[in-house]
């Protein structure tokens, strides 16, 4: 994401980046203590438990479902060149169904 802001040459604007994968999901969060992380699985995990009873058939049901509670895109602003994420935050892919190859949509808007 740094990249594609940095060879669009913007100043200020916003970039947003899209998961179009109903099984997948991006979100901004703490990236300094991997504990958090595990903590998040682990949340996701009790809310929509692996194990339940769901009528979609292929199995994946959960992944769908931890998909719509995270969210498929992030638009964050962009102020003198450089993407305004907070000293502790990071941007997060989530494969919630895999591993599989997945794609993300770039795109930066602005002046």
């Amino acid at each position: 994401m740094k990249a594609a802001v940095t060879r669009a040459k913007i100043r200020d604007g916003i970039v947003a980046v899209t998961v179009a994968h109903t099984t997948a999901a991006v979100f901004v969060n703490e990236n300094a203590d991997p504990d958090v992380q595990k903590d998040l699985l682990t949340a996701l995990e009790r809310a929509v438990p692996r194990d339940a009873k769901y009528a979609h058939a292929e199995g994946n049901g959960p992944a769908h479902i931890k998909a719509v509670l995270i969210g498929n895109s992030v638009t964050l602003a962009i102020r003198d060149g450089e993407v305004t994420l907070g000293t502790w935050q990071g941007l997060y892919f989530a494969e919630l169904d895999g591993p599989r190859e997945r794609t993300a949509t770039i795109t930066v808007i602005g002046d």
